[in-house]
């Protein structure tokens, strides 16, 4: 049962379901199920479903540091610009220290952040429980942080006032569908994850379960890869499980988008091809991932965020907790692109930006 054509309009059917809800079902049920989930992830609403009131901007000029995991990383990069675009607009002061991808400077880079006695800090893809000693002399200090895939949790959690994300893990049920219903119930997959990363590792671990909860599916491998694996070393690495799992190999899942940056090498994306596998990821939405999908090489499917959004909900946050308010703890539903739908928001400039006038919203809400 291969993927169809769906018109783009929300799906009337409702689930409420888990991964667990698969497990033990009649195969055919399955993928019908299945098929109806991907037809509503493939979806996306035009209206606005955030927060529509909440406390105007604060009248005092406020000054926020934004620690990058890396810079290099599209989403990471993406969700910086959206802050300090919406900075500009509340009249707030963004500074931006880049850890450049190396972990043993989120520390470092956390203790000069609090140095600079900023109002408020925003961690951007470093996780917040790997800093207890930082997180609470930001609590001692009174300093709001907010974190941006900071936590495996959405909304409060780990000492943030609140964690801006997708849901992971539906992230990862999404893309572990898809590759179900692509494959008529008979993926075999290799996941692609890194071992130093909680939230990275949350979506290896949903697509492992929802692809063990197919009863005619197999999950082969699961790859622990560190975010700095070079693109040399995967033409060794894809002959290897070539070898090993044969035609019983289909679908290589990556947990974002850079793994299958990796894979696009010559030679790698010659071995992609010569065995007829499909690449897809379970989350961001790069540049790369959409040219990629767009001109069906190596990426049949990514699980985009709104990255700019992202940004911008990100100060809306930090403005509740100024004003001694609670968090909206919003999150914007799941959404697949694949070559059907990729023309739509913001498809065009190879990023997924919501036309649902987010902007406008919380210009609304801050009295801008």
């Amino acid at each position: 049962m291969k993927l169809i054509n769906f018109n783009f309009v929300t799906v009337a059917l409702v689930f409420c379901f888990t991964n667990s809800a698969f497990a033990q079902e009649d195969p055919t049920l399955y993928l019908n199920r299945a098929n109806a989930r991907i037809a509503k992830a493939m979806a996306f609403k035009t209206t606005w479903d955030g927060p529509t009131s909440g406390p105007k901007i604060a009248a005092q000029k406020k000054s926020i540091v934004l620690i990058a995991s890396n810079l290099k990383n599209n989403s990471v990069m993406r969700v910086a610009n959206g802050v300090k675009e919406a900075a500009a607009v509340a009249g707030w002061d963004v500074f931006v220290i880049d850890c450049w991808g190396v972990n043993t400077k989120h520390a470092e880079a956390f203790s000069r952040a609090l140095a600079l006695q900023p109002n408020g800090i925003v961690l951007a893809g470093i996780d917040a429980n790997e800093q207890p000693k930082e997180m609470n002399n930001a609590n001692a200090q009174k300093v709001p942080v907010i974190g941006w895939h900071a936590s495996t949790r959405i909304g409060p959690s780990d000492g943030l006032f609140t964690n801006v994300t997708a849901d992971p893990k539906e992230e990862a049920l999404i893309a572990a569908l898809l590759g179900v219903v692509n494959s008529n119930g008979k993926a075999g997959v290799v996941i692609l994850t890194d071992p130093n990363s909680l939230y990275e590792q949350s979506k290896s671990n949903a697509i492992a379960a929802a692809i063990k909860q197919c009863r005619t599916c197999s999950l082969l491998s699961v790859e622990a890869l560190p975010a700095t694996t070079t693109a040399d070393k995967m033409p060794a690495l894809l002959t290897s499980l070539t070898q090993r799992f044969g035609k019983k190999w289909t679908h290589i899942i990556g947990v974002n988008d850079n793994y299958l940056d990796l894979l696009a090498t010559p030679a790698a994306a010659a071995i992609i091809a010569g065995n007829k596998i499909e690449a897809l990821s379970a989350g961001e939405g790069s540049e790369s991932a959409y040219r990629r999908i767009r001109s069906k090489s190596v990426q049949v499917a990514t699980v985009p965020e709104p990255f700019s959004q992202q940004g911008w909900q990100i100060i809306d946050e930090l403005n509740r907790s100024f004003a001694g308010e609670k968090a909206s703890t919003y999150t914007t539903p799941v959404y697949l692109v694949t070559e059907q739908n990729i023309a739509f928001h913001g498809g065009q400039q190879n990023t997924f930006e919501p036309t649902n006038g987010y902007r406008a919203e919380y210009k609304k809400i801050w009295g801008k």
